[in-house]
């Protein structure tokens, strides 16, 4: 028997070794967005004391999201298949390790590099974390419960992220890379201990020739994306990538139809809800993340906001967050995910819009703080719904697999998202100081994004409204 199966419930009172389970990897979630959101606000000092360009600084994010979204689909595979307490406890080691050595480079490419190998790591934590806790917990109330709680670990290792990078910011960007080594290794001695064996129940098969095409293809692509912008999207180099990244995706896909334990189950796909939770996830972070780099950039670069200041501008909406999302899960019992999804996605897309005006001259509170306002509201409808759309109706021993496909979306998403906004903030002058300049058409751009997001949210919704309506005709006639 397998340690879920003795462990699971489907009420939502739980003893102390389920909320220690829930708590352990919740915090591991949390470091993550910790981490991400502690270097946004120190990317302005790290290109002063490193002397990055706008496009080498995107790298400071983007060797994060090359390691991520090119690997979660390996590391959610290999949670199912090798064992999730494992892979959870290497990949937190691995982690601690890489945010030591970031803090204590001192050239950009080392610094570069430390952040793709704690993108790597967190590609093997984040699909193990959700595995843990959809395999712990019966889907329903239970389930959406545990993952709006998840959320909130989300949510409040982003404010907290945001909130000690201000203050740690102004002793030395170094700091903001140390800080998450403690909390680390907290967690990996809190694994150790509630975390019990679990024995896989795939069988011993794993698919090397499809991990290693399926790693190599998604790593090229999330390369090939976030390089473009910097040396064109129709240079040779570029080109070239695309064409390779396509091929060794293609040769995935054959390979993965005539395995016996494919690492990717091709019929996952055939999944609606999924399909459209992993489409939505993509579109909705590519927006989000391609908003927060330039805005982040905006307040210091023009406004001459400090990193403290920058980071309290961001924080009402973490705040909103952090204290709504647990309160979410009556709401999304009550209306499921595809209405939840749609409010929270449309209330991002007039976020945004409402940030196209600003200029110098804005004030924060008539000007950025609604935007603030809004997209904490959005995150808090749409992040723990998409989180239990694309898990609901997934088999045990592939919630590793549906973990790793929705957040290679998000990661991947929030790539083609970053690049692409950047290259239209550089392309219309938005370097340093003259950020203003590229700043009405990258955020036109992330605001198009959330559009074609709203879509498919609206899809989702009609999809649903359609197949009810046989149910609720058939329970006219009794």
């Amino acid at each position: 028997m397998s340690w879920s199966m003795s462990l699971s419930t489907s009420s939502t009172r739980w003893d102390a070794r389920l909320w220690g389970v829930l708590l352990t990897v919740s915090t591991v979630v949390g470091l993550d967005a910790l981490d991400v959101s502690m270097v946004g606000v120190a990317l302005p000092s790290i290109q002063a004391e490193l002397g990055l360009s706008t496009s080498a600084l995107q790298w400071v994010i983007s060797a994060y999201v090359l390691g991520y979204g090119g690997l979660l689909l390996l590391g959610g595979r290999t949670a199912d298949l090798l064992g999730r307490r494992r892979v959870f406890l290497v990949a937190v080691a691995v982690f601690a390790v890489a945010s030591l050595f970031g803090g204590l480079v001192d050239s950009g490419p080392l610094l570069i590099a430390s952040r793709f190998i704690k993108g790597l790591a967190a590609a093997f934590t984040a699909p193990a974390a959700l595995s843990i806790i959809t395999t712990t917990f019966h889907e329903g109330p239970a389930r959406n419960k545990a993952i709006s709680i998840f959320a909130v670990f989300g949510a409040s290792g982003y404010s907290a992220g945001l909130v000690f990078s201000g203050l740690l910011t102004e002793v030395g960007w170094r700091w903001t890379f140390l800080l998450p080594v403690p909390i680390a290794l907290a967690a990996l001695v809190a694994a150790l201990k509630l975390i019990p064996q679990y024995r896989p129940e795939t069988g011993s098969g794993y698919d090397f020739p499809g991990a290693i095409t399926g790693a190599a293809g998604s790593l090229l692509l999330v390369f090939a994306v976030v390089e473009a912008p910097e040396i064109g999207w129709a240079s040779p180099r570029t080109l070239i990538s695309f064409a390779l990244a396509i091929a060794l995706l293609v040769a995935f896909v054959f390979i993965e139809k005539r395995s016996k334990h494919p690492l990717l189950r091709l019929g996952i796909l055939r999944s609606g809800p999924l399909a459209r939770a992993n489409i939505g996830g993509a579109l909705f972070f590519g927006a989000y993340i391609g908003f927060q780099f330039v805005v982040m950039l905006y307040l210091q670069s023009v406004l001459g906001w400090s990193a403290l200041q920058t980071a309290l501008g961001f924080l009402p909406a973490a705040l909103i967050v952090a204290f709504g999302s647990p309160k979410i899960e009556p709401l999304i019992d009550r209306l499921g995910t595809p209405r939840t999804i749609l409010a929270g996605v449309a209330a991002h897309v007039v976020g945004y819009a409402l940030f196209l005006g600003i200029d110098k001259d804005s004030s924060y509170a008539g000007a950025v703080l609604p935007s603030m306002i809004l997209l904490g509201i959005g995150f808090t409808l749409a992040f723990s719904s998409l989180n239990i759309q694309a898990t609901a109706g997934i088999s045990d021993d592939e919630q590793g697999l549906a973990g790793g496909l929705l957040n290679t979306s998000v990661q991947v998403g929030g790539a083609i998202g970053l690049a692409v906004v950047t290259a239209v903030l550089t392309a219309n002058g938005g370097e340093g100081v003259h950020v203003l300049d590229g700043l009405t058409p990258a955020l036109s751009v992330v605001t198009g994004i959330a559009v074609l997001g709203l879509l498919v949210a609206i899809s989702g919704v009609v999809k649903r409204s359609r197949a009810a309506q046989p149910e609720l005709a058939l329970a006219a006639t009794k």
